[in-house]
């Protein structure tokens, strides 16, 4: 079933909404990083897990949800789980320790986990081939927005009516963005469309994809890479690093998200005339991908030279990768696209917590050894560049001709 034009307004504007929430939610710790860590004495390890706790839960859920998905359909997968999101913004809002936080952040990550799948899953069979890169791009567009919102808005907020304040809101606007889907999100068909075979009900034939193997690493540390930095790291870097007050950082951090909109914006524009000359997502990841290496490369050098407009030109040069995620689920029939962008959805997700988690151990490793504090991030970042190096290398390896359709 193709939707029509007016349908498909409808439908992305449902799904774009609470993808918005849910972006907003992901990348608030950053602008919030300050007042949690003087809050409750946070270090740079408690920090990280905070943060990748959302992950932890968004990584929990993605195995079921993917058949929930090809199962009931978007709407009523994403209804039960933003259920659960509103109960995870409101324990945010009411916890007294890092337990509590960790816990509520793991909450979140498990409802708001089907905000892009779901979409995606229902794009597979209700929109165009070439339509589906655009529609991915103007949802990570939606999703940057939700990123603009959390950082200079949220800082502005916080003096007026403090953190918990603003996640009750969240809560509530959750609550509306679940009346929208209800209303506007169309029903799922039980069976096979056009008479196919259902796969089986597991993940086998995902795993053993040639072309899923080829992207796997791609997704784990350059996706999950450039995700953890926007939502946690490249704000702590501008205040410890580069000398930005925390609201100067999260004037950087505006800068950054609005950036990144219109990077999203510019993709959805061109991708299907990219398309339509030969330039598939593989292409463009091969080719475009080794610009955010330079761009991090050339961070990391410039050291407390490198503020806002480094991190910008970083996060820009390094969106090709995000064309990764539907080019998977082409790969794939339309009965078994909701496991397969789960499952990468997973490995991406995964990557965001490993990283995360991981530059908060490893800068206070390396100051334990007797770096500075400057010299331990730049030594912490330096180590995932070389891991995303790597992945593209593994993807550029793999037999050209496991391609996405």
């Amino acid at each position: 079933m193709v939707l029509s034009r007016r349908d498909a307004v409808w439908v992305f504007l449902a799904f774009a909404f609470a993808y918005f929430l849910s972006a907003l939610i992901r990348a608030i710790t950053a602008t919030l990083a300050p007042s949690l860590t003087q809050e409750f004495a946070l270090n740079a390890r408690d920090l990280g897990l905070m943060a990748g706790g959302y992950f932890i839960g968004f990584s929990l859920t993605q195995l079921p949800l993917g058949r929930w998905l090809d199962r009931h359909g978007p709407r009523k997968v994403i209804l039960a789980f933003l259920a659960v999101a509103v109960a995870g913004c409101v324990g945010f809002a009411v916890a007294d320790s890092f337990a509590g936080l960790l816990a509520a952040r793991v909450l979140c990550g498990m409802g708001l986990s089907a905000c892009l799948m779901a979409p995606l899953t229902g794009y597979r069979r209700w929109l165009a081939p070439q339509m589906q890169l655009r529609a991915n791009s103007w949802m990570l567009m939606t999703g940057s927005l939700g990123m603009v919102a959390s950082t200079l808005p949220v800082q502005w907020l916080m003096p007026v009516v403090g953190w918990r304040v603003l996640f009750v809101a969240m809560a509530v606007l959750i609550v509306v963005a679940m009346g929208l889907a209800a209303w506007k999100v169309p029903p799922w068909p039980q069976a096979p469309a056009d008479g196919a075979v259902a796969p089986a009900d597991g993940y086998g034939e995902v795993w053993r994809h040639p072309y899923f193997r080829r992207m796997a690493p791609i997704g784990f540390f350059c996706y999950g890479g450039l995700l953890a930095m926007q939502t946690l790291w490249a704000g702590p870097w501008m205040v410890r690093v580069a000398g930005y007050t925390p609201a100067q950082a999260a004037g950087g951090l505006f800068t950054i998200n609005v950036a990144m909109l219109l990077a999203f914006w510019g993709w959805g524009l061109v991708t299907p005339r990219l398309v339509a000359r030969g330039w598939d997502a593989n292409r463009l990841i091969a080719w475009g991908q080794p610009l955010g290496f330079l761009a991090m490369g050339g961070l990391i050098a410039a050291g407390t030279g490198a503020g806002a407009w480094s991190w910008t030109l970083f996060f820009v040069t390094s969106t090709f990768v995000a064309m990764a995620q539907p080019a998977v689920g082409m790969a794939f029939p339309p009965a078994l696209a909701g496991r397969a962008l789960s499952a990468y959805n997973l490995v991406i997700f995964v990557g965001v917590f490993v990283v995360q988690w991981g530059v908060g151990l490893l800068i206070d490793g390396f100051q334990a050894l007797g770096l500075g504090e400057v010299t331990s991030f730049r030594a912490a970042l330096a180590a995932l560049l070389a891991c995303c190096i790597g992945a593209w290398a593994y993807f550029m390896w793999r037999s050209p001709d496991n391609r996405s359709p």
